[in-house]
């Protein structure tokens, strides 16, 4: 499991950044109980090792105008690993697709999408991703309202597995 690869303290660190990413190095090192430089070298080793990825702001996207959320459910016509790494690669060009994701199943990706208007997101769907090469179907629902939008992963299910099999 991938997580034996850190130990406790690695652990609490990164749980405390995920909640804050903004706070010095002295509180974190306050709020996992070890000294600052140690915390500091457990940081930087694991922003070397890929568990950190980077740090940003988490914007308000209604707050800048962006009022239209939609996930859109692609179907391709072919899904050679050549096409579906064409397709994601063209999705990480479309400014518009925020998380695009490869599924089993009846659609092959899901898409979230965000816009500042319906019809700027129209025009996206129809003048791009409905005749992008290869896509064979798109299905498109529009979000209403949110109910939970909680980035990382859940540390204290990670912690209750550690506990259970030591």
């Amino acid at each position: 499991m991938p997580g034996h690869r850190l130990d406790e303290i690695d652990r609490k660190i990164l749980a405390e950044l995920q909640q804050d990413g903004r706070m010095t190095n002295v509180e974190l090192a306050r709020r996992v109980g070890i000294s600052a430089p140690p915390c500091l070298r457990r940081v930087r080793a694991l922003e070397e090792q890929g568990f950190i990825r980077g740090y940003h702001a988490e914007v308000d996207p209604r707050e800048l105008g962006f009022e239209v959320q939609v996930f859109a459910m692609v179907g391709l016509q072919s899904q050679a690993e050549a096409d579906l790494s064409a397709f994601e690669a063209r999705c990480r060009s479309w400014p518009l697709v925020r998380e695009c994701h490869m599924l089993n199943g009846e659609v092959d990706f899901i898409l979230k999408c965000v816009s500042p208007d319906l019809s700027t997101f129209q025009s996206f769907l129809t003048s791009q991703l409905l005749t992008a090469p290869n896509v064979g179907s798109v299905k498109t629902s529009l979000v209403i309202r949110g109910a939970k939008d909680e980035p990382g992963v859940p540390f204290e299910v990670l912690e209750e597995r550690l506990s259970r099999s030591a």
